[in-house]
């Protein structure tokens, strides 16, 4: 007897139910391995990285001797000087004269103490003759030793401090001069060949350059190919040409564009390598296919009607798509403009490429001054042998990732604000 349609299909529901749950299974499954990858990474983030978000610090009652500075010759002075004389006052059984033993007081201090030190006596010559407080950074190696990185149990011939050192930095410890407070120069200071002393505020600066650079270029250019292409431009093989190649060109791999870059705007046109203005240019070439794509969807989903019943009532082929589609379909441009901005954020090889890994000590004041962005600073300090180094490139990981997670929230805030249903 011949089984009939329902028969077959109540037969075969069993199995397919079996492998829906399969399915199912399978892409929880995925999604959890992803998640304990994305857990993964920033908890080896935070582990490698959290000891950067804090600096160790000593504070010191230090004599400006007017025999060691003088106020004829500032900015010149020995600085040092006095500032080693405040640190063996609380060394009493450490004898200076030996000049090896000299240098490792020397050594405790960071290399930018004397500095911060002349500094404040330059601003303020009265201070000479004068005892003031003096909080400054200790130098990597004794910094590592406070947070843990070093370990004073491990054979002296392996490690970085010998015993004499690591004594004189637990008697200061013991004195109460040692803080570990919050490192705001990760933020405040820029580059250093010193990692206590390196920071931040430099690859932020040329990457806001950068991206505002990028973004003046990209926003209105892409915007406005975009609508030309999804309103205006008759649908012939010129334009599925056109298409086809701006689809292609978001694809292309970032490298691409750095080439591009180094032989147009730097070989050609005679920019200045390692400018935020050609990063910013070549960081547009890469974002505005992006915006094209997302303004060419938004633009599609607004209704036939709304233009319709624009033309409907007079008004022109311009006044209906910039009066009436453009506005609807904003929150899908920005959103898509706001993606794509955080995409160039994060990205580093063109960059690498038009020189913006150099050693830059100061932030950029403007789009034609030297300077370094966030993922190539990232690169340059994963490159460097200073062990103090390290924690500092997964703290600056950890600042990106939420700047990225930060635009790609506002994204997403904007695209539920502002998303209109049809």
């Amino acid at each position: 007897m011949t089984q009939s349609t329902i028969d077959r299909v109540r037969a075969s529901l069993p199995r397919r139910r079996r492998k829906e749950r399969v399915l199912k299974w399978i892409g929880l499954a995925s999604v959890g391995f992803a998640f304990l990858m994305l857990a993964t990474l920033i908890t080896s983030l935070t582990v490698s990285g959290y000891t950067a978000f804090v600096q160790t610090h000593i504070t010191l009652d230090v004599t400006i001797d007017p025999k060691k500075v003088r106020e004829s010759r500032l900015p010149r002075g020995k600085f040092d000087d006095v500032l080693t004389a405040a640190l063996t006052s609380h060394l009493p059984n450490v004898d200076v004269s030996d000049r090896k033993v000299r240098k490792d007081v020397e050594r405790i201090l960071s290399n930018g103490a004397q500095f911060e030190l002349r500094d404040r006596v330059v601003a303020d010559p009265s201070l000479i003759g004068q005892t003031i407080t003096l909080t400054v950074p200790v130098s990597d190696p004794y910094d590592q030793l406070n947070k843990g990185g070093i370990d004073p149990n491990t054979p002296e011939e392996n490690r970085r401090l010998k015993d004499n050192q690591i004594a004189m930095f637990g008697a200061l410890k013991d004195a109460g001069l040692i803080s570990k407070p919050l490192n705001l120069g990760l933020i405040t200071n820029a580059d250093s060949r010193f990692p206590e002393l390196a920071g931040l505020r430099g690859a932020l600066v040329g990457s806001a350059w950068a991206l505002l650079v990028c973004f003046l270029i990209s926003f209105p250019v892409g915007i406005g190919a975009a609508i030309y292409l999804e309103e205006f431009a008759p649908k012939n093989k010129l334009s599925d040409l056109i298409e086809v190649n701006i689809n292609n060109l978001a694809a292309v791999p970032s490298v691409v564009f750095g080439l591009l870059a180094l032989s147009v705007f730097i070989g050609w046109f005679g920019l200045p390598r390692s400018a935020p203005l050609v990063g910013g240019m070549t960081l547009a070439l890469m974002t505005m296919p992006t915006i094209i794509i997302a303004t060419r969807a938004a633009l599609k989903s607004v209704p036939p009607s709304i233009r319709e019943a624009a033309l409907g009532l007079g008004a022109s082929p311009q006044q209906a798509v910039f009066g009436h589609v453009l506005p609807l379909a904003m929150p899908g441009i920005l959103t898509g403009t706001i993606i794509g901005l955080a995409q160039a954020l994060g990205e580093t090889a063109p960059l690498l490429l038009i020189g913006m890994n150099a050693f830059i000590t100061s932030a950029p004041d403007g789009p034609m001054s030297s300077a370094t962005a966030l993922p190539t600073q990232i690169f340059i300090w994963a490159d460097s042998p200073e062990r103090g180094f390290a924690s500092r490139t997964s703290a600056a990981i950890l600042v990106l990732l939420g700047f990225l997670i930060t635009m790609n929230g506002i994204a997403i805030y904007l695209r539920n604000k502002f998303e209109r249903k049809w």
